[in-house]
């Protein structure tokens, strides 16, 4: 059986900071509590023995600094694997603004049919199926060899919205769980029989 476990990078604002939407093109390291947030991660793998045997991440620094933190106080001692599919959406013309202001210019429903659905609002540069491709080479990939291992894969709210379509029915699964993923959370798959299983979605370790 192989286990994927899909995290969301640490905080990245910090306390009285107002939130952006950052995307691909907007690369900001974490904040202390997204540094604690990411160590968190690790304790709670290491607790469940569920220690990566391998470990991705993207290449933007938040999450290759959350996964590196991570699988060090998992006791994970390998290197971390930066790839692209796990980069952030492009926001467009809504990267790097408030969530007021992304209000102001797609209104409440278009973000809603976001978090709900993902269907991508107007503007923003992002192909749904790609992503989804995306998440099925890749659970091809780790599921090859089917020798029981456990891989991390951190990356952010945009990209692991899409990673219940690995089960092969998404709507049934978005029907019970909110597919938003707070940061410093994470989620645990499992390929079963022949196909991927959600076990846990959306768990936030004690800081």
């Amino acid at each position: 059986m192989t286990t994927l476990i899909i995290a969301r990078h640490g905080n990245t604002f910090e306390p009285g900071e107002t939130p952006r939407r950052v995307g691909l093109r907007t690369d900001i390291p974490l904040t202390e509590k997204g540094r604690a947030q990411a160590r968190a991660i690790g304790d709670y793998l290491k607790q469940r023995q569920l220690v990566p045997d391998v470990a991705y991440s993207s290449t933007l620094q938040r999450a290759r600094e959350t996964a590196d933190i991570a699988v060090r106080a998992a006791g994970y001692k390998q290197p971390v694997f930066a790839i692209d599919i796990l980069n952030e959406i492009d926001y467009g013309p809504d990267e790097n603004k408030t969530e007021e202001e992304v209000i102001a210019r797609l209104g409440e429903q278009a973000l809603k049919d976001w978090d709900d659905k993902t269907i991508v609002p107007d503007g923003w540069n992002a192909d749904p199926l790609e992503i989804i491709l995306n998440w099925q080479g890749f659970g091809a990939q780790i599921r090859a060899h089917d020798d029981n291992e456990v891989v991390l894969a951190v990356t952010s709210n945009g990209i692991a919205r899409f990673a219940p379509y690995l089960t092969g029915d998404f709507d049934a699964f978005a029907a019970m769980h909110d597919i938003k993923i707070a940061t410093g959370a994470l989620c645990i798959l499992e390929f079963r029989g022949d196909q991927w299983h959600v076990v846990e979605w959306g768990i936030k370790p004690d800081v």
